[in-house]
């Protein structure tokens, strides 16, 4: 090697970026984690030495080395934070995790460690897998300029696609679909859910393992926390009442508990001390208390002001009786005497919730005040609007719940959980969806778990043999019964077994609605939001559809009256907003003095922009006329 201080003329010119076109460095330089350690005659020789020395346990396994021919530099890392992946490695189109080595590692005699020491196996990081990595999928594809070969094909996928069945028969959209909503999916995610107070959790009632599962979703344990069930389903079309991705499902397999789950959510107070000594207290408050909310709402409260648990609370129930010191100080009263006067503070279920008292546990906060968390829980029947979505990205809302004997059947009364529509398949192309159902189907008879895994799971001909034996159609195709005229179904119909996933977006936490309501301060619009009792968004493409069908009085009143209304004087000679001066009970204008003014119905926002418009400087006039 040369050292660094002898820097040739190529690399003075490199930095001087004086490089021709098709020169290339004579001399490779080398760095070490990005810093320049000095120059080499054959950046080729010094590399394949380099990595021989790896292989064999001179050079720590966790060095790699990326030679860029184009620049002439030779990357070496060692520092951390490199993403890295292990190789089986190729050495001429041969892998060297031979039979043998397979049989060592079954019987345990052979470690990881061992085979990483024996150079079998290295770790490569981005920039050496861009240089030298051609690596094969498995034996079947290696060939001569292979360098690497896959562990498993399955290690290509990261831990949610993984657990996914039959990915690679998939369009790449629905399989980050299913990964995204896989996460939504309710289950059972914790073994101890009754003691612990998680601010929300969703607990489905009869969770499944899946009758067809990837091998990583069992090293994973995830069969342990399930969070599915496995439906029967029927590709067809239902009266219209599943149109697009719409699913509709069997009513009385919904009241027997499919799908159900509970909700709990978790309502917390604390006894806050303020200074000067004075401090809130957890208590049922007196009437006679500031703020006194209703009677009946404080009517489940205990002896201590705390709910007494399997209390059915509805919405602005009290939960935790709270009162608290006044904001300000105290007033003396008439005896001149200084009264404590208290303000209610009280913990209430917020408009839209409401469930049973599940538990109630009092333990005290890091700051050393008594603290309260009350746990409320409620049943979450499958309803119209619910999202439910198989592990292939193919989601759907409930548009009608079925009565059983109104549903589509086969000849040995076998009555579809669900039903899809046939829309859903084509243009997404989720063959892996319809592998699954095959799978299903067939795992019902074997009664044995089908392997999904990517690129190595089981092949749809292994299930075509299965229900071929059990005297089905060996593609799934049954012939189907009208529930509600008892006359067959001209067309063959697709039915499978596959896992279906309920997800947490449920219509019963989301319905919202209102009348009258809270406005902001600042425009006088009402707010936004669920949670502040907001107004349902009247949004311009709304406003369009109105303009468009001349429904002019219902933007008036959708856009005004039920927003913003005000009604402000103007003058008119001057053409600005009056004021009211309040000490001499009179309405003037602040530019002329003018009281010649006149009532304009505005919307606020129209002027608030007027102010802010004179805030700037410039001064708007509105000039008023007649009604025509």
């Amino acid at each position: 090697m040369v050292p660094a201080k002898k820097k040739s003329r190529m690399f003075k010119k490199m930095v001087a970026g004086k490089i021709e076109d098709g020169e290339r460095p004579s001399k490779t330089a080398i760095y070490i984690n990005g810093r320049l350690i000095g120059f080499h005659d054959d950046g080729d020789s010094l590399v394949a030495e380099l990595r021989a020395k790896r292989r064999a346990g001179e050079i720590s396994p966790e060095v790699n080395f990326a030679l860029n021919r184009a620049t002439g530099e030779l990357q070496v890392s060692t520092d951390s934070g490199r993403a890295r992946r292990p190789y089986i490695v190729v050495e001429n189109g041969k892998s060297l995790y031979t039979p043998e080595m397979v049989k060592k590692v079954e019987s345990g005699e052979l470690k990881w460690n061992e085979l990483i020491k024996m150079g079998v196996i290295e770790y490569l990081d981005a920039e050496e897998e861009n240089d030298i990595a051609f690596v094969a999928a498995d034996e079947k594809h290696i060939t001569e300029k292979s360098t690497h070969m896959e562990i498993d094909p399955v290690s290509i996928c990261g831990v949610t696609v993984s657990q996914l069945t039959y990915p690679e028969h998939n369009s790449s959209p629905r399989i980050t679909m299913a990964c995204a909503m896989s996460k939504q999916s309710l289950g059972f995610y914790a073994s101890n859910y009754n003691l612990r107070m998680d601010s929300r959790a969703h607990i489905l009632y009869y969770p499944q393992e899946p009758l067809v599962q990837s091998e990583p979703y069992r090293h994973m344990n995830f069969h342990r926390r399930p969070a599915g069930q496995n439906f029967v389903v029927a590709i067809t079309s239902y009266y219209g009442y599943n149109m697009g991705d719409a699913v509709v499902m069997n009513k009385n397999a919904v009241d027997r508990g499919l799908g159900r789950s509970v909700f709990f959510k978790v309502h917390e107070s604390e006894e806050r001390r303020y200074p000067g000594g004075q401090k809130d207290k957890f208590e049922s408050p007196n009437p006679t208390v500031s703020g006194y909310r209703e009677e009946y709402m404080y009517r489940y409260l205990g002896d201590d002001g705390i709910v007494v648990p399997e209390s059915e609370v509805q919405s602005k129930d009290v939960l935790v009786g709270k009162t608290s010191p006044p904001r300000f100080l105290e007033e003396v009263s008439a005896f001149g005497l200084t009264e404590e006067k208290k303000r209610e503070n009280s913990l209430v279920i917020k408009s839209g919730d409401e469930g049973v008292v599940d538990s109630v546990m009092l333990t005290e906060s890091p700051s050393g005040n008594k603290f309260v968390k009350v746990r409320v829980r409620s049943i979450k029947v499958p309803e119209n609007g619910d999202k439910f979505a198989s592990r292939h990205g193919q989601k759907g809302v409930i548009g009608l719940l079925v009565p059983q004997e109104d549903m589509p059947f086969t000849e040995s009364g076998i009555v579809p959980d669900l039903i899809i529509n046939p829309h859903a398949i084509p243009s997404r192309m989720t063959a892996g969806h319809l592998i699954e159902m095959l799978g299903g189907k067939a795992a019902c008879f074997t009664g044995e778990r089908v392997n999904g895994t990517a690129f190595s799971g089981q092949d749809a001909e292994e299930f075509k043999q299965t229900l071929k034996e059990q005297g089905f159609e060996s593609y799934g195709k049954e012939i189907l019964y009208d529930g509600l005229s008892g006359e067959r179904i001209e067309s063959e119909v697709f039915v499978g077994v596959i896992y279906y996933q309920r997800l947490h977006h449920l219509v019963s936490n989301k319905m919202h609605v209102r009348s009258r309501g809270p406005v902001q301060l600042l425009t006088h619009q009402p707010t936004e939001g669920k949670a502040r009792e907001g107004g349902l968004r009247f949004g311009e493409m709304e406003r369009d559809c109105l303009i468009g069908y001349g429904a002019s009085m219902l933007v008036r009143e959708r856009m005004l009256e039920e927003s913003d209304k005000t009604v402000e004087l103007v003058c008119n000679k001057c053409g600005m907003i009056a004021v009211h001066d309040f000490i001499k009970r009179r309405d003037y204008c602040p530019l002329c003095d003018s009281v010649e003014l006149y009532k304009v119905e505005m919307s606020y926002a129209f002027k608030l922009l007027l102010d802010e418009i004179k805030a700037i400087g410039i001064l708007p006039r509105l000039k008023l006329k007649d009604k025509a």
